[in-house]
């Protein structure tokens, strides 16, 4: 599997916010055969890591009882000091939710929202370093935000993140961005303004790389998933939307080959 570098405002890290764990826990290992291990750590109060292969690929944790997102994955972004990164949020446009603290000596995390109000989580990297591999099966392959304001968005990721922009299509079609970092496409943003219903707020949503995305599906479906947006064929591989039985969201992709 390849290796994911290490690229400060790139996308480094997912977790689950989930209210049954006993559900969910069962959904991911049988959906993508990963493994799961709890910190027994009282101050990592129950953090659960997802490997894959003996990689590190997601989180999971218990969610907290006041909690007005619901079951949901969150996106962590690189970051050399998420005190600083935090603090640059808000004169951009973002707001902080949770200032930046120490998990341990796992690293320091802060979360934001920008300036769509799309959650977008801080990693500061320590012993944890992030997923350690992506683009093949069972790993991250791709991230994206569905902006309710494109025009604030662009300019907050390119202040806060280092984020060079590139523009994919303007119109009201599409309009859609990559961002680059040391020449790599680490992510996109999108306008989603024209599309989103009127009770959905911007948001962050991620891709994991399967096989087969049709079978995927299907397996989804017997594990107590379901699916909101089904498999249908992209430029970049076949897709679809998908949620565990507590209704978390992410994408499924089947790549094509380069």
């Amino acid at each position: 599997m390849p290796e994911r570098k290490s690229l400060v405002g790139a996308p480094c890290w997912i977790d689950l916010s989930s209210s049954d764990l006993s559900r969910a826990v069962p959904f991911y290992t049988g959906l993508f055969g990963w493994s799961c291990d709890t910190n027994e750590d009282p101050q990592y109060g129950g953090y659960a890591i997802f490997s894959k292969d003996g990689e590190p690929v997601a989180g999971i944790m218990k969610q907290d009882e006041e909690n007005p997102y619901g079951d949901v994955w969150t996106v962590y972004l690189e970051s050399t000091d998420a005190a600083a990164t935090a603090e640059a949020a808000t004169p951009a446009g973002g707001q902080v939710i949770m200032p930046a603290m120490q998990v341990g000596d796992q690293g320091s995390m802060a979360i934001l929202t920008d300036p769509a109000g799309a959650v977008i989580g801080v990693w500061q990297p320590g012993q944890h370093r992030g997923f350690g591999r992506w683009g093949e099966p069972g790993t991250p392959a791709w991230f994206e935000t569905l902006s309710r304001d494109y025009r604030a968005a662009l300019p907050f990721y390119e202040t806060v993140f280092g984020w060079t922009l590139n523009p994919m299509g303007d119109d009201d079609e599409f309009r859609y961005s990559q961002a680059r970092i040391g020449g790599e496409n680490i992510a996109g943003l999108m306008d989603a303004s024209g599309f989103l219903p009127a009770e959905v707020p911007s948001f962050w949503r991620w891709y994991v790389a399967v096989p087969d995305a049709d079978a995927a599906v299907s397996t989804v479906l017997e594990l107590g998933g379901s699916v909101a947006g089904p498999a249908e064929d992209s430029p970049y591989g076949r897709v679809a939307t998908v949620a565990d039985p507590l209704g978390a969201q992410f994408q499924i992709v089947a790549m094509r080959d380069e």
